[in-house]
């Protein structure tokens, strides 16, 4: 904190809240209704009142230790005094009009014609080849360039990405009628159906009507924002979600994991025919535990691999696949068998953040990168074009 005696205004102290997020909204509290009252007393301390949107807000401290970092930055204050308060319910009906731009009807944003948020579909033929560590770990790669990344969770039945991501026990705020995405210290937002139940261990047994409104409402009930890139964990094989998810999202592209043994691949073929069939781009393959490097070899700069499951099966499930479609589905990379790549899951801190440099890690942030320099592909939107009869 300054000792100088000049006392900050309060169009300073606006300002420096300005540049507060709420953690969960992602935009500046100021933005949102939050900051109720601001005072500047003559000893240098500031008072401010920041409302939060629902009572036990998870996330207040955060809020708290970001106001107050802000505001201790002006010169001229001593000490911030702040006090946490809670919005009426009027307060959160203007909130949660504001969040919607108006619009009363639940609509998917990633699919209106206009949306500009890339997003991509992890899939595979069956369970088991490590799908949820590749979605967790691509999202983390694709956070730390720079993207904003959300990631739904929409492995009904096995929802484990937010155990991955570090946040199995969070739950996620509502207001009104929209649930804020959970936060993760990287930067990545989260939504799982997982968070939804009244507890962790509670055996989900849903059927068709069931998984499809429970995608729909992750998809639309939920407050995404100004999302870059959206990744969908998607459960193995080709049931329920993922005709849902070709119905409610024609224009998501389609990344299908398999792992190098030929059963495991000839499932795999399957999950990416059913995409197309649901009229989706498969944008490639990704081929996972395709190597165990010897550490010893390594260890004299060598390149000894022992092929635990066999190999080809991603380069056998990319030129089917390409055959099949009559485009080229390229296999993105493959990622080798990697203690560190379990570890970091076990523990949620995956490991292109825990330990980047990583074989496994190195594989999967090159495939990240390689689908974040895809354009936004045009399958499914609208393209403004009307026919005109000048012949």
């Amino acid at each position: 904190m300054s000792t100088t005696s000049a006392l900050p205004t309060l169009d300073q102290v606006h300002a420096a809240l300005a540049t507060v997020n709420d953690p969960e909204i992602k935009r500046p509290i100021t933005d949102l209704g939050m900051v109720d009252t601001v005072s500047v007393e003559d000893d240098g301390t500031v008072k401010v009142r920041v409302l939060l949107t629902v009572a036990g807000c998870p996330l207040k401290d955060t809020i708290n230790r970001d106001v107050t970092a802000a505001v201790s930055a002006l010169d001229g204050v001593t000490r911030v005094d702040l006090d946490l308060g809670v919005m009426t319910s009027e307060q959160r009906g203007t909130l949660h009009e504001q969040l919607r731009g108006g619009q009363a009807q639940r609509e998917i944003q990633f699919a209106q014609p206009g949306s500009l948020t890339k997003v991509f579909a992890i899939a595979s033929g069956k369970g088991g080849v490590g799908k949820s560590s590749v979605t967790v770990n691509l999202a983390l790669a694709l956070a730390a360039a720079g993207r904003k990344v959300g990631v739904v969770d929409a492995d009904i039945y096995g929802h484990s990405v937010p155990a991955m991501l570090g946040v199995a026990d969070a739950r996620p705020t509502q207001v009104e009628d929209l649930i804020m995405p959970v936060p993760t210290a990287s930067g990545v937002s989260v939504i799982s159906v997982g968070m939804l139940k009244p507890r962790r261990d509670q055996v989900i047994a849903w059927r068709g009507p069931m998984l499809d409104r429970a995608l729909v409402q992750m998809l639309s009930d939920v407050y995404w924002g100004d999302l870059d890139v959206l990744l969908l964990d998607l459960p193995p094989g080709t049931g329920d979600i993922a005709i849902s998810l070709g119905q409610h999202l024609p224009g998501a592209e389609v990344v299908v994991v398999t792992t190098p043994q030929e059963a495991a691949a000839e499932v795999a073929e399957r999950a990416g025919t059913m995409a197309s069939m649901m009229h989706q781009r498969v944008v490639g393959v990704i081929e996972n535990m395709s190597y165990l490097a010897c550490p010893h070899c390594a260890a004299e700069g060598k390149d000894h691999r022992f092929e635990v499951f066999g190999s080809g099966g991603g380069e056998r499930v990319a030129a089917t696949l390409s055959q099949r479609f009559g485009y080229d589905v390229p296999l993105l990379g493959t990622v080798p068998l990697d203690m560190s790549l379990r570890e970091g899951g076990d523990d949620g801190k995956p490991v292109v953040e825990s330990n980047p440099t990583a074989p496994a890690a190195v594989t999967l942030t090159a495939i990240a990168d390689r689908l974040d320099g895809r354009s936004r592909g045009l399958a499914g939107m609208q393209l403004g074009l009307t026919p005109s009869n000048k012949f």
